[in-house]
């Protein structure tokens, strides 16, 4: 089971396929077992090193932490693995992550994606779209809320509901409240909306129309500010633009990095 020590904390990744580094970040409450379709896929082209965020998946999961440590953490991976420059690829929080690191490291990142970005907030984006919809989801467990939000987040609820009932079986998510919590904590009050312009590598935003968590407009607005970045928006999808347009996902991202 590869691991690293980061800053004191015990962090798991994947390490999958040859060629060209691709780091992979995944989203809130998940894990790299979130992600192990795409990664099966993007393997027969790059190799893909996909991290448990601290607090998530099979890495160490410390009672605070925030997002600065998940960033060092990123670059904690690239000093251990030795890599001079990868490529870069973030989901929803993975996104947030992966602009801190492109910032602090501009010679590092040879190419961005960032998928559902927004580049500020006062905490993650799921935990406001439970707080706005407080009353219809008191009392569920964090599964129950998700589901019972399928209709604010995503628009291909099929492909979708069996990646969720895919992610449940394999443990791939936050069970426990304070665990999400300490997660949820992580990214309060966010900003990297004025690094921006500090990115050098060519970044590629993807965005879902259906959006309800990080909307397009969000998406074009960080892309706008990224100097040499493209803005991209996949009208069948939502907040999972991989699972619920899958095949123009692989697509897209693989001939962006070829």
């Amino acid at each position: 089971m590869p691991t690293f020590i980061s800053n004191g904390t015990q962090l798991y990744y994947e390490d999958e396929g040859e060629g060209f580094p691709l780091v992979f970040l995944h989203g809130i409450y998940g894990s790299s077992r979130m992600i192990h379709v795409e990664i099966s896929r993007l393997k027969e082209h790059f190799r893909v090193l996909a991290l448990d965020s601290r607090g998530h998946g099979q890495s160490e999961r410390p009672s605070h932490y925030t997002i600065a440590d998940h960033v060092q953490d990123v670059i904690n991976l690239f000093h251990h693995l030795e890599l001079d420059t990868a490529y870069l690829m973030g989901i929803s929080m993975g996104s947030y992550i992966a602009q801190g690191v492109a910032i602090a490291v501009l010679d590092r990142v040879k190419k961005l994606v960032l998928v559902v970005p927004k580049s500020h907030g006062k905490t993650s984006s799921m935990q406001e779209l439970f707080t706005r919809h407080a009353k219809e989801l008191e009392g569920l467990s964090l599964e129950e809320k998700i589901s019972r939000s399928f209709n604010y987040m995503f628009h291909n609820h099929d492909s979708v509901q069996k990646a969720f009932r895919d992610y449940h079986a394999r443990q791939a998510m936050l069970t426990q409240p304070h665990e999400q919590e300490a997660a949820n904590r992580a990214l309060d009050g966010f900003d990297f909306h004025d690094g921006l312009k500090k990115i050098t590598a060519r970044t590629l935003v993807i965005s879902g129309t259906y959006d309800g968590l990080n909307p397009p407009e969000i998406g074009k607005a960080l892309a706008a500010q990224i100097p040499d970045a493209a803005f991209m928006e996949f009208m069948h999808s939502g907040h999972a633009p991989s699972v619920e347009e899958p095949e123009r996902f692989i697509h897209e991202v693989t001939q962006f990095l070829a």
